[in-house]
């Protein structure tokens, strides 16, 4: 049942452009290396959604421990592991997008002394790339009652699969007050796939997408990567962009960000791309916001 809600949940599809705002290094990297970072979600800009989605779990699981329900074993399990386990378990990754590619609040973040720019991705090269690495294209859902909706079918799940499997009742397995975990690990994936996208209400302007990675167990054997964050090294995984080795990269637009170098940051960016073998097929435009040096 919990298969049902994420596959529905990633199922909307880009109907136009979306952005991926970036730096110069950013954009550098991406180009030569043909790759996008996926950071570890736990460490991204607005990580906080991650607890978001505990706090609404706990609001409903607290709701109905409060309601005298049934399953009140179950509920109480499923507050301590939801607590302790989604921000501490599984690792995600996941890239940002947005629906706007001239956003004055991403320029602030990301057009620091001028060196933003955003890249125009067209939906359906994006979910090839995607699909061929087993990522998922989905939006962010910013709506609360939205959220609240999908919070209460995933307790449903739960309940459904602890009715089908029972507990765990063997204490050399299983500590008694961690009976149903064996059934939490069976959503464990999902529940971080719609975690991923479910953000606090003070997003909304962004109308995010984001391309989220399969669920990982295992940082070792895997490959995951390190880079250097503001305070803290940060994990990440390289989502690789174009379809087949020889082919070249594809992006819809580029928008350069606000620079007090118009012309000339406007010519370099050009000749970078058209150097690179980029094909930008609605060309490289200006923002036209203007840049104010701190």
């Amino acid at each position: 049942m919990i298969k049902d809600i994420t596959e529905k949940l990633y199922a909307d599809i880009p109907t136009e452009t979306i952005y991926h705002y970036t730096n110069f290094p950013g954009l550098i990297g991406m180009v030569e290396k043909r790759v996008l970072w996926a950071s570890n979600i736990l460490y991204m800009n607005d990580s906080a959604e991650m607890n978001h989605t505990v706090e609404l779990i706990k609001a409903k699981v607290s709701a109905r421990i409060a309601d005298n329900r049934t399953n009140q074993k179950l509920l109480g399990q499923f507050l301590d592991w939801v607590t302790n386990r989604i921000i501490s378990g599984h690792m995600l990754f996941a890239a940002s997008f947005r629906a706007n590619g001239n956003l004055l609040s991403q320029w602030r973040g990301y057009s620091a002394l001028g060196k933003g720019v955003s890249i125009g991705f067209d939906s359906e090269y994006l979910m090839a790339c995607a699909k061929s690495q087993s990522f998922k294209l989905g939006q962010c859902v910013y709506d609360t009652e939205q959220q609240l909706t999908l919070i209460e079918k995933v307790i449903e799940s739960v309940e459904c699969l602890a009715a089908e499997y029972g507990e765990n009742t063997d204490e050399s397995k299983r500590n008694p007050a961690q009976s149903y975990y064996d059934v939490f690990e069976q959503v464990e994936s999902d529940l971080l796939r719609i975690a991923a996208l479910l953000k606090h209400p003070s997003f909304k302007e962004e109308e995010e997408w984001r391309i989220v990675s399969p669920v990982l167990v295992d940082y070792v054997s895997t490959p995951v990567k390190f880079r250097e964050g503001t305070s803290m090294l940060v994990p990440y995984l390289e989502f690789k962009l174009g379809i087949g080795e020889d082919a070249p990269i594809e992006f819809e637009q580029v928008v350069l960000g606000p620079t007090p170098n118009i012309n000339l940051s406007m010519n370099s960016l050009t000749m970078f791309l058209s150097k690179m073998r980029v094909k930008v097929k609605t060309g490289i435009s200006y923002c036209q916001i203007p840049y104010r040096q701190r």
